[in-house]
Order: C-alpha cells, then structure tokens, then sequence
C-alpha cells in the first residue's frame, strides 16, 4: 500500500500579491501637492490614470519588460528598414499615456496648473513602466524646441495630439508622433560642443544634410529627433525626421541597441548619418541655448521619475512588512522595521513634495520671474539630489522584503535597474553640480531665489532655521569645482526642507530633525528620538 504523500509545500506566513494599487488613494503627498500647486483642476483626471496605472499598466509592463525591443535593420530582400519592433504591451501602455496626456497635456490644455498635472502624469507613469516614460518626457520636452521653428508647427501639434500611432510611417500619415534625441558621440559625452557631426546646408532654407554619428540616440523607434550638429556657424540643433518630406526613408543606420543594465522596456541605440536630411532650428551656432528648455523639462522628469521609483519601492515594502511575521510579531509592529519605513516615508515624501514644487515653478514661469529663476536652479539641484537617493532607497526596500527582494517576480529588482538611470540620463550628478554653479554666477536672480524660497520657511523649525544661517553663509561664499557636491546635496536639503515646511507638511517637523538636526545618520533607519513613526506609517495606511 503506497504511502500517503507527505505535505512538505504548505505555504503560510507569505504575503498576498501586491496590487493591483490605487496610486491617487493611497498617496496622501501627491494629492495635497497637487492642490498646493494650483492642479486641483485636474484631479479627477489624474485619479483616473493613477488607478489605470496600478492595475493594467503595471501589468503590462511585465511583458514590455521581459520581451526586449531588437533591431530589424534590413527586411528579407536587402532593404535597409532601421526599424525597432517591441511587444505588444509596449504599444499598448503607450497608447494609453498619450490618450490620457503623459506627454501632451500642459501644451494640449495650457491653462494654470497644466504644467504641475502633466507633471503628476510622469510621477504616475513611471511607478507603473519606466522605460516608456523615455519616449514620454522627450516628446514632451520636445514641443517648445519645435514650435522655435514656424516650419515645424505640424511635428509641434502632433507631439501634443492624445494619440498614439506606432507605425513606422511618414509624419503626415499620422495623428500623433513621438520625439527621440541623439546629442550625445563618442569622444564628447556630456561635452556636446565636442560634437564632431557635420550639418551642411542645402539649396531650400533650412535644410541640411547631415554626417556622422550619436553615442547615445535616444528611442531610435521615434518619428523625428532633435540632433545636435556643427554647421558653419557652430553648434546647431536640428530635427531629424525619420522619413524625409519627399516620403522616402531618411539616410541614417541604426548600429545597434544598447544592453543596458535595466530600461529594458526601452530602445537606446547607436547610429550614423549618412547625408541625413534635417530641418534646422534657431540660428547656427546656437545649438544648446536652443534646445535648453528641452532639458530643464526633461531634467524635472528624472526627479519625478525618481520620486516615482521610491514611493512604488515604498509601497511594496509596506505591504511585505504589513503581512509577514517574524519573532511573534508583523514586520510592521516590530519596532526596527517600524523605524525604516517611517525613515524612507520621509524621504519619499520630501522627494515628491521638492519635485512637485519645480513643476510648480515651471507652470509659473512664464509669468512670474522668481518662479522662473527658481525653475532654472532648483530643476538642477533637486535633478541631482532626489536621483542620488533613489538606488540607495530602493535597496533598502528590498532589504524590507529580505530574499524575495532580489527575486525577478517582485517589482523590486526592476526598480533597483531602474533607480541609477535617471542620475545619469540628462547629465550626470558632476554636470549638475557645474550648472548649479554655473547658474550662481552667471544668474544672480537664481541666488536671490534660493534665498526668498528658504526665507519663506523661516520661524518654522529650529533644526531649518540652525541649517537655514549656515545655508545662507555657504550660498554667500560660493563653492569651487571640487566641494560642489557638498555644496548642491546642502542646497536640496534646504529646499526640501522649505517645501515641506510651506507646506504645513505632518512630516515636516520629523524630516528636519532626521535630515537637518544634530543627530542626522547616513542609513536609513537610524532616526534620531522623538520622531512620530506612528504619523508617518499613518500615512501609508491606504497601501494594500
């Protein structure tokens, strides 16, 4: 008589699956950001994507992940095609950002708060599939470059239009399209006047015939891009489109893909133009000054979407730690797991509430020239600080869910490839630095705004208040090259602290002491006494 099977797989004391998230609900920061930026117009917009990003779009973005975009450079008679194909998911998830205006709403609807609810978009879309957040942000960024050039006014409304088309089809056989960029070359980097690419004019005003290569071309799957090349005059900025106005394809070849540590979702190539027509926009010679509004916006997207990566880290941590027990306890009684989560619920929610505040100031710009000059500093220096912070924050989480941390079917080694993207993309943490110095000297209206901003917080909190004298006495000083990132980590420092404190933040006071005070530590759960960890883990009471 056999011997009945023995019941060795019993599984107990494992948490359910996350999700699917309600990302508005359960995000007290954004919700009150949005309000506090002068978004409250679209609120129920954006709860709606929120809920649409936790659910379908975080499941799809298993498959967009897993099944990498390859390259068909030529079709099965010789002809060269340059054409990068993805999984069905990737379209679908884009499809779904462009009809609810990831990439076109503050243009689409340019109304007071526009700016700051697009802005709620990215943070959204990148806690759901980063990767396509890539395609997003430059097509976005891409619109005020285009519309430089009176030429180009049908590339500007159709990178606004809520309407994706993935087709590898000429521009005006199409609803919407998408923008990509290649600045970067081999021998220059972040040193784009370093660009050997040659643009040659042609007989028609403004065209040009281009020669050379890109390092980095940025979502070579795009309907145009915005190149950097020298003309005679110098350094030029030019859209590239992918087919030629004559309707025959456009002479570049994609080299390859880029294998990337993470981004897989996403699509980075090499590539070299040979006689590439291109349409140039703004004068010869000033290339950068051209295509600077471009990156200031797609620098405030790489803190958004750092801000984004934590706070769905955060989420998954909450989660384990409210369904996993251990010493006869949940994690989330046990009083050292109890002091991480509320330690990264600081960090999380300054991250939002700083980057919520630069897409404020971006909203407001136009009109208001302190807004403006805080835009220019604070898009550089919260760049800088929130995207160092997110690798860190997301291995912690990880640490929360123990082994099952580093597991391929948790989120959290995505994240964790994720995380180091967005401190590189847009200009590494030394080329920040310089521009926040750069600005300093060359822009006093951008100290002036540091100052006023920080100001307004005063009387607040002793520990701002302690750090708020030295940060004056240090902004007054100024910093050469090698104490910069000392000098920009305690510039963000402040500025978060005064977003918070503005703000009437709950976690306001907890933060200042945790980050400004005396008893400030470097890892992540080792918060000084006194801090109201109950408040803070309150907060995520609405994670599942």
């Amino acid at each position: 008589m056999p011997t009945p099977q023995a019941a060795t797989h019993a599984v107990h004391n494992q948490p359910p699956p996350p999700g699917p998230f309600d990302l508005w609900a359960d995000d007290i920061g954004l919700r009150d950001a949005l309000a506090r930026e002068g978004a409250d117009a679209f609120a129920a917009h954006i709860a709606t994507y929120a809920a649409l990003a936790g659910g379908e779009l975080l499941r799809l973005a298993d498959d967009a992940h897993r099944d990498r975009p390859r390259l068909k450079t030529h079709d099965a008679y010789g002809r060269r095609l340059d054409r990068v194909e993805f999984n069905a998911a990737y379209h679908a998830v884009m499809d779904a950002a462009i009809s609810h205006g990831v990439a076109g709403l503050s243009w689409a609807q340019p109304q007071p708060g526009a700016q700051v609810a697009r802005a709620a978009l990215s943070y959204l879309h990148y806690q759901a599939e980063p990767g396509s957040s890539c395609p997003l942000t430059m097509t976005h960024a891409a619109v005020p470059v285009l519309r430089q050039a009176p030429a180009l006014g049908a590339w500007a409304d159709k990178a606004c239009a809520f309407a994706y088309d993935g087709r590898d089809v000429p521009m005006a056989d199409k609803r919407g399209v998408t923008l990509g960029m290649g600045m970067t070359e081999k021998q220059g980097g972040s040193d784009v006047r370093a660009n050997t690419t040659r643009a040659t004019a042609l007989g028609a005003d403004g065209e040009y015939a281009l020669v050379g290569h890109k390092w980095f071309f940025s979502a070579p799957m795009s309907d145009g891009f915005l190149v950097l090349a020298q003309a005679a005059g110098g350094l030029t900025c030019f859209l590239l489109p992918r087919w030629m106005p004559d309707g025959q394809r456009n002479r570049f070849r994609l080299m390859r893909l880029k294998d990337k540590l993470g981004d897989w979702s996403n699509a980075s190539s090499e590539v070299e133009f040979d006689d590439a027509w291109a349409y140039r926009i703004g004068d010869e010679g000033r290339g950068v000054p051209t295509i600077l509004q471009m990156v200031m916006l797609t620098r405030l997207d790489c803190m958004l979407g750092s801000a984004g990566l934590m706070r769905m880290a955060l989420r998954q941590a909450v989660h384990h730690a409210r369904h996993r027990s251990a010493f006869g306890k949940r994690l989330v009684e046990q009083p050292l797991m109890r002091s991480v989560l509320a330690d990264l619920a600081l960090e999380a929610e300054a991250a939002t509430a700083l980057a919520m505040r630069v897409a404020g100031a971006v909203d407001r710009a136009p009109h208001d020239p302190h807004e403006a000059a805080l835009a220019r500093i604070a898009t550089a220096i919260g760049k800088y600080w929130i995207c160092k912070r997110a690798p860190g924050f997301i291995n912690e989480a990880q640490e929360c869910l123990g082994g099952i941390g580093y597991i391929e079917e948790t989120l959290l080694p995505r994240l964790y490839r994720q995380a180091p993207l967005n401190s590189i993309w847009e200009g590494c943490g030394n080329i920040q630095c310089l521009d926040v110095l750069r600005a300093l000297a060359r822009e006093p209206e951008t100290g002036a705004a540091l100052r006023a901003e920080w100001q307004a917080a005063a009387g607040l909190n002793a520990h701002f208040d302690a750090a708020l004298q030295a940060g004056m006495a240090m902004l007054a000083a100024g910093s050469d090259e090698t104490g910069a990132r000392a000098f920009v980590e305690r510039l963000a420092l402040l500025l978060q602290g005064a977003a918070l404190l503005g703000a009437r933040h709950p976690l306001a006071r907890d933060w200042c002491a945790a980050r400004l005070g005396p008893a400030h530590a470097a890892t992540y759960g080792s918060l000084p006494a006194g801090i109201d960890i109950d408040t803070a883990l309150d907060r995520l009471a609405a994670t599942a």
